[in-house]
């Protein structure tokens, strides 16, 4: 299963550097997205895999919180994801 990095997590005054909000492909629904809470996801930047967890479902249309080990850069925005 892939998704796709849409944004970090934000707060008011700063972004969450190791949270990230993640689409889903298939994923339409938040009952569905609740289904992934505590899958594994990993990040490819070429050099090293970063890993994280999913956590939560984020909002009403299927997109699923994830928390990272590390910081992520701000050029994984956008990028493809592997949810296993």
């Amino acid at each position: 299963m892939e998704g796709v990095i849409n944004n970090f997590r934000m707060s008011r005054t700063k972004p969450a550097p190791n949270h990230m909000i993640v689409l889903v492909e298939g994923v339409d629904s938040k009952e569905k997205a609740a289904n992934l809470i505590g899958k594994k996801v990993i990040y490819n930047t070429g050099k090293k895999e970063m890993t994280g967890e999913i956590a939560s479902a984020h909002g009403r249309k299927g997109a699923v919180r994830v928390i990272f080990e590390t910081g992520m850069p701000g050029q994984a925005v956008g990028k493809k994801v592997k949810i296993q």
